[in-house]
C-alpha cells in the first residue's frame, strides 16, 4: 500500500509562490489562469499486511501534527 499526502495552503492565506507561478505561466501565455497554490506532496510506503484503517489514522496525526501547519495549510490523505 502507499499513503498520499497533499498539503496546500488555506484559502484565506497568502500564497507567494502560488502568485509568482500564476504570474509567469500569464505572462507565458496560458490562457484562463486564475490562481495556482503551491503545496507539498508526501508519499509513505506501508509495509504489506498494514492495516488500514490503523495507519490512516497514525497518518491523520501526523499529517496534523508533524507533516503540516493546520492553522496555514489543508491536507488530504490518500491510501491505495
Amino acid at each position: 500500500m502507499k499513503a498520499k499526502i497533499i498539503i496546500t495552503p488555506k484559502q484565506a492565506v497568502l500564497d507567494p509562490q502560488g502568485k509568482v507561478v500564476e504570474n509567469t505561466l500569464i505572462h507565458m501565455g496560458y490562457q484562463g489562469v486564475t490562481g495556482v497554490h503551491v503545496g507539498k506532496y508526501v508519499e509513505i510506503d506501508l509495509a504489506p499486511g498494514t492495516d488500514r484503517e490503523a495507519a490512516k489514522a497514525a497518518l491523520n496525526e501526523a499529517a496534523h501534527k508533524f507533516l503540516s501547519n493546520p492553522v496555514i495549510e489543508d491536507y488530504r490523505l490518500e491510501i491505495e
